[in-house]
């Protein structure tokens, strides 16, 4: 819960964050600022390098949640609401506790799965029924963003068994910067940067709190009570951003969103309870 909340903050911040960067800047920068924090750790705590059969799975923890979520939910927050795009993000749980499945050879029950694709059910309604029967760029985008995320969170959940899950993406997050430094140097060069309260307490809240140390706990818990059940704890994600868009931005939600959120809440209940 404690990673959930810190991911509920990462929409509104990134809205922040694009009032004074450009989208490539500030997810490259978020990027290289959590690496550096990420790196001293591991030097601080003499952290040895992985074993050579962890660098594939630390490749695809940082394609997905270094790299093409954060890329992707930025891209699609020039022109989606953050409280839009929490709801549609509500599908994490069910894709996660999908590629978990594929990939670790876990059976969650049937009462697991009709919960979850009951929330999914209410995330999909909501996004066709807000987008005008027809899903924008900003959806696909954020459907793109599902994918790669779930799969970060599956290999990262797996990998967080076999060491600490702040060393999982610690790593993953050094083994980016050969590609986010010159990355950041060029969307800086070429985009406009504005700072201001609001851009920079938003960028550096998207690097140390949501890049960082939400995924530090997340993927601990992950390790702890399994990538399916955590994964479906991450449905509270979508009404805690709504929140935070109110209280943040000053966001108007439309009267389906919290009705949305709440129900998958409902699914928490379920899915928390039921057995594998």
């Amino acid at each position: 819960m404690l990673g959930v909340t810190a991911f509920s903050l990462t929409f509104p911040a990134t809205a922040w964050g694009l009032e004074g960067f450009g989208p490539w800047s500030l997810v490259a920068v978020r990027s290289v600022l959590a690496a550096l924090i990420a790196g001293g750790y591991l030097l601080a705590t003499g952290a040895r390098p992985p074993a050579r059969r962890h660098w594939p799975g630390l490749a695809v923890v940082g394609a997905g949640v270094v790299l093409g979520f954060p890329l992707l939910t930025t891209l699609a927050l020039r022109t989606s609401s953050t409280a839009h795009a929490a709801v549609v993000v509500g599908l994490l749980p069910l894709t996660t506790a999908l590629l978990a499945a594929l990939r670790g050879g876990t059976r969650p029950s049937r009462t697991f799965w009709a919960a979850a694709l009951a929330g999914a059910a209410a995330v999909v309604a909501f996004t066709v029924g807000q987008s005008g029967g027809a899903l924008s760029t900003a959806d696909l985008y954020l459907f793109a963003a599902l994918l790669v995320c779930a799969a970060g969170y599956t290999e990262g959940g797996r990998l967080a068994r076999e060491m600490p899950g702040v060393r999982v993406i610690g790593w993953a997050l050094v083994l980016c910067l050969p590609l986010t430094v010159p990355v950041a140097a060029l969307a800086l060069a070429h985009e406009p940067v504005r700072l201001t309260a609001h851009s920079v307490t938003g960028l550096l809240w998207v690097a140390a709190g949501s890049q960082f140390l939400g995924l530090v706990v997340w993927y601990r818990g992950m390790a702890a009570i399994g990538i399916p059940r955590a994964s479906q704890l991450q449905l509270a994600q979508p009404l805690l951003t709504l929140v935070w868009s109110v209280l943040l931005l000053g966001e108007h939600l439309p009267v389906a969103a919290p009705l949305t959120a709440a129900a998958v809440l409902v699914c928490i209940a379920v899915t928390q309870r039921a057995r594998g």
